[in-house]
């Protein structure tokens, strides 16, 4: 069983997997590419943003990605196990939603 705050962190660091993958459907590269992935990160600790495949079907759907929803949700389970294999080696940019967690958690 894992705790609440590495859920926590399991979900941040898919949620960065899933939005470079979604980045790149985009065409975004370089710091556009990482602030797309990092708010979809972000979007993990707030309740009312975490919709991740809404997220992307909109922003597909504006950008004229075709992906569907299954093909998206496919990407997200394998980011899920891919962070769940990571969860215990953080990266420098994991630092700051690291700490974003910690702080949720001890609320």
């Amino acid at each position: 069983m894992t705790s609440p705050h590495a859920d926590i962190l399991r979900m941040v660091r898919r949620n960065r997997l899933v939005g470079m993958w979604a980045a790149e459907k985009l065409g975004l590269v370089g710091e556009s590419a990482t602030a797309y992935s990092n708010d979809l990160a972000k979007a993990a600790l707030e309740a009312e943003r975490n919709d991740v495949l809404a997220k992307i079907r909109k922003d597909f759907d504006a950008a004229g990605v075709v992906q569907s929803d299954e093909q998206i949700l496919s990407v997200m389970s394998n980011s899920w196990l891919k962070a769940g294999r990571t969860a215990n080696r953080a990266d420098a940019s994991d630092a700051a939603l690291v700490q974003i967690a910690r702080n949720l958690q001890s609320r």
